[in-house]
C-alpha cells in the first residue's frame, strides 16, 4: 500500500533499488545531492544533475523534462554518504514561469524497479520558490528512509546548493543551468496533453513484469502522467499544460478542443492556431472487429479521438511515438537490470577467495551470464511484439496520412490540390531508434511554427570523416527547399510567402526549383545591399504587426502590408552578414513567430565561431534538423537518443515541380 505523505513525514524502505518518479505537468530540473551525516555536500562531484546525471548508486534525467524517473542503488553509495536530497528546479532562461507558485504542484513518488509506489509526496504551499528540496533519502541505524521535505528557495539552485554547505554552489548552478539549456535546444517540445476521454487503448503496452523480470514501463500507474509528444511546441504562453488526473494537477480540458487565444477579430491578422470548440472531441472512428482470444487486434488507421480525420490521425500518430518510447525505456530498464544484477552475483561469489580455487568460480560465472541471457531474452521478446504490434499500424497509418503528414513518395501527393484551410501539422522528417531500425515514426510539428528551423551544414557530430563538406551544404539547401515547398504546399493560397537571402549565389542550382515555379515573390536576395533590404523590411513587419496586435487595431495596418505567414530562407550564414544584420536575424528569430514571420537558417555553427557566444541563443532558439540522418534529438521525457532521417524528395522524382507548379497557379489566380 502506497504511503501518501504530508511535510515532514518519513516511511521506511524495504529495498535499495528503488525509482524516484516526478510529474510536474511542465519541463523542470531534477537533480540529487549526497550528504555526509551532518549534512553537508563536500563537493560538486557529490551533485548529480543533467550536465552529470550518474553519482556511484544514482542516476538522474539529462535534460528538463515534465517526466522524470531518477534511478538509485542505495548499497552501491559510498559508506559516506548517509543522506541523499533529490532536488527540483524551474529552468532559467527558457521563457517559461520562474516559481513554483505559478505552475501546478509537483508530484514525486518513490517505487520499486517493478513500478509498485512506495511513498508518494504532492508538494504544495510553493510560492515565489523556484527550486526545491522535494525528498530525502537518508540512513538511520543502518535502514533507509524516506522523507517528504518540500524545503523551496527562492533564489534557486544557487542558494539550495549554498545552504547544503556546498562552496562552488553558485558556479555550479550556472553550469547547470547551461547544460539544461543546452537540452532544451535539442529537444522537440511536446504538444498539449490529451484528456483521459482522449487516450485511446494502445496495442504496445508492456507486459506485466513476472519475478524475475525487472521493470515494465506502467500503463496509468498512481502518480504516473502519461508521456507527451515530441511533436509539438509548448502551448501558447510556452506551458505544457498539467495532465488530468495526476494528484496536485487541476483537471485540464483537451487543448486540442479548446479554443486558442488569437489576436483582436474584425482585422486581419490572427496567426493562432486553428480554432476548436471548447468540448470533449469525438469519441474514435469505427475500429475494425475484436480480434481473436489471444490474437493482437489489427490497427485501423484514425482510431485516435479527435474532431476531423486529420485530427485522429495526428494523435494517433504520436500515441505510436509514445509506445515506442515506453516499450524502448522498458527494454533498456530491463537490460540495465540484468546486468547490474550479474555483476552483483559475481561480486558477491568472488569476494570470498576460497571461491577462486577450483571451478567454483567458473560455474558462478556461467550460471550468472545464464540468468542475464534468460532476462535479456524474455526483454527483448516483450520489445519484438510491441515492436511488431507498432509495424503493423505504421503500415496502415502511413497511406492513409494527408498531404501535410506524408512523405514524399506517398501517393496522396499524385492527387495534390491547393488546400482551403490550415492542417494541424507538418511533417518535417522521420523518427526512429536504434532497437527498431525498421520502424520510423513521422515527425510532426504543430502550425503555425512557434519555433524556427536550422538546417545544420556542417559535420558536427558525424561519424564518417570522409564526408563531403560541398556536398553536405547541397543536401542541406535541398532539405530548406523541401521544407519551404512543403509549407507552401499546405497553406491556401496567398496565406504563406517565402523570401530567400543568398548572399554569394552558392545555393542557386538548390532554389531552382522555387524561382523557376514562381512561388517567390522576388529573386533571393545577393549581396549586402539585399541583405540588409530583405531584413529592414521583415523586422519593420514585426514591429508594425506587434504595435497593431497588443493595441487591438488590426484595421490600422498599412493596406499594402503583407499579411501572409512569412518564411526566410537565409543560406550560407554568416558570410555577407554585419553586425547590424546579425542583429535583426537574432530578433526575428525570437520575436517573429509569434507575429507569423518564421526564419529557417542553412548554416554550419562552426562558421559562426567568430561571433562567440553571441550567437548562442539564436541557435538555442532554433530546431536543429540535419540533411543527412543523425541522432540529435531528444524526447521531452525519456530523454532518447531519436534519429532523426530528413523529408528529401526521392532521386528523380517530379513530385516537388509539380507540386510547386500548382502553388504557382494558385498564387497568380489570387492575386488577380
Amino acid at each position: 500500500m502506497t504511503a501518501e505523505l504530508v511535510r515532514g513525514q518519513n516511511h521506511p524502505l524495504s529495498q535499495a533499488r528503488l525509482e524516484v518518479r516526478v510529474s510536474a505537468g511542465r519541463p523542470i530540473v531534477a537533480g540529487a545531492t549526497l550528504s555526509d551525516e551532518q549534512g553537508r555536500v563536500r563537493g560538486v562531484e557529490w551533485v548529480a544533475h543533467p550536465g552529470a546525471p550518474t553519482l556511484p548508486g544514482l542516476e538522474v534525467s539529462k535534460q528538463a523534462a515534465a517526466d522524470h524517473r531518477l534511478a538509485f542503488d542505495l548499497d552501491a553509495l559510498p559508506g559516506t554518504v548517509h543522506r541523499v536530497s533529490v532536488l527540483l528546479a524551474l529552468p532559467t532562461g527558457a521563457g517559461g514561469p520562474v516559481r513554483f507558485g505559478a505552475v501546478a504542484a509537483p508530484f514525486v513518488a518513490v517505487t520499486g524497479l517493478d513500478g509498485v509506489e512506495v511513498a508518494s509526496y504532492t508538494i504544495t504551499g510553493l510560492d515565489t520558490e523556484s527550486a526545491v528540496v522535494a525528498l530525502e533519502l537518508y540512513r538511520r541505524q543502518g535502514v533507509w528512509k524516506v522523507r517528504a521535505v518540500g524545503q523551496g528557495y527562492a533564489g534557486g539552485l544557487a542558494e539550495l546548493l549554498t545552504d547544503q554547505g556546498l562552496s562552488e554552489a553558485r558556479q555550479l548552478a550556472g553550469s547547470i543551468n547551461e547544460a539544461v539549456a543546452q537540452g532544451l535546444a535539442r529537444s522537440v517540445s511536446a504538444p498539449p496533453p490529451r484528456t483521459a476521454d482522449a487516450d485511446r487503448s494502445r496495442q504496445a503496452a508492456a507486459s506485466a513484469p513476472g519475478p524475475d523480470q525487472p521493470y515494465a514501463a506502467p500503463q496509468g500507474a498512481p502518480g504516473t502522467v502519461p508521456p507527451q509528444s515530441p511533436y509539438d511546441a509548448p502551448g501558447p504562453q510556452g506551458a505544457m499544460v498539467p495532465q488530468t488526473g495526476y494528484p496536485g494537477g487541476p483537471a485540464q480540458p483537451d487543448p486540442s478542443a479548446v479554443t486558442q487565444p488569437s489576436a483582436p477579430t474584425g482585422g486581419p491578422v490572427n496567426y493562432s492556431h486553428p480554432g476548436r470548440q471548447a468540448a470533449a472531441p469525438p469519441p474514435p472512428a469505427p475500429t475494425a472487429p475484436p480480434a481473436a482470444p489471444g490474437q493482437p487486434a489489427q490497427p485501423v488507421a484514425g482510431d485516435a479521438t479527435g474532431w476531423s480525420m486529420e485530427e485522429r490521425l495526428y494523435n494517433q500518430v504520436w500515441g505510436m511515438f509514445e509506445d515506442l518510447a515506453r516499450t524502448t525505456a522498458a527494454y533498456r530498464s530491463a537490460v540495465d537490470f540484468a546486468d547490474s544484477r550479474m555483476e552483483q552475483e559475481l561480486d558477491k561469489v568472488l569476494s570470498d577467495p576460497r571461491s577462486r580455487i577450483g571451478g567454483q568460480g567458473d560455474a558462478a560465472r556461467e550460471a550468472a551470464q545464464a540468468k542475464r541471457a534468460s532476462l535479456v531474452d524474455q526483454a527483448r521478446a516483450a520489445l519484438d511484439r510491441d515492436l511488431a504490434q507498432l509495424a503493423a499500424e505504421a503500415e496502415v497509418v502511413e497511406p492513409a496520412l494527408p498531404a501535410a503528414y506524408a512523405s514524399w513518395d506517398n501517393p496522396v501527393w499524385h492527387g495534390y490540390r491547393v488546400p482551403m484551410e490550415i492542417p494541424m501539422a507538418l511533417r518535417l522528417g522521420d523518427l526512429r531508434l536504434p532497437e527498431s531500425e525498421n520502424l520510423s515514426i513521422p515527425m510532426l510539428v504543430r502550425l503555425p511554427l512557434e519555433r524556427g528551423l536550422w538546417i545544420d551544414s556542417g559535420r558536427a557530430g558525424l561519424d564518417d570523416p570522409l564526408t563531403d563538406s560541398d556536398e553536405l551544404r547541397r543536401l542541406a539547401m535541398d532539405t530548406a527547399v523541401a521544407h519551404a515547398a512543403r509549407l507552401l504546399a499546405v497553406y491556401p493560397a496567398g496565406e504563406f510567402t517565402v523570401h530567400v537571402i543568398d548572399p554569394a549565389g552558392s545555393g542557386a542550382s538548390c532554389l531552382a526549383p522555387l524561382v523557376r515555379s514562381g512561388v517567390l515573390d522576388a529573386p533571393p536576395a545577393a549581396g549586402a545591399a539585399g541583405v540588409g533590404e530583405v531584413l529592414a523590411r521583415l523586422t519593420q513587419r514585426v514591429d508594425l504587426v506587434q504595435m497593431a496586435v497588443r493595441g487591438g487595431v488590426a484595421d490600422s495596418l498599412p493596406p499594402d502590408l503583407d499579411t501572409a505567414e512569412q518564411l526566410l530562407i537565409v543560406n550560407d550564414f554568416p558570410h555577407g552578414f554585419d553586425d547590424r544584420a546579425v542583429t535583426q536575424l537574432r530578433y526575428l528569430a525570437d520575436e517573429g513567430p509569434s507575429v507569423g514571420v518564421h526564419l529557417m537558417m542553412v548554416a554550419d555553427r562552426e562558421d559562426a565561431a567568430a561571433y562567440g557566444p553571441l550567437l548562442d541563443p539564436l541557435w538555442r532558439s532554433l530546431l536543429r534538423l540535419t540533411p543527412v540522418p543523425d541522432d540529435h534529438l531528444a524526447d521531452p521525457w525519456v530523454g532518447h537518443a531519436w534519429t532523426y532521417e530528413p523529408a528529401l524528395v526521392p532521386p528523380g522524382s517530379q513530385v516537388l515541380q509539380q507540386v510547386l507548379s500548382q502553388v504557382a497557379a494558385a498564387r497568380r489566380s489570387w492575386n488577380r
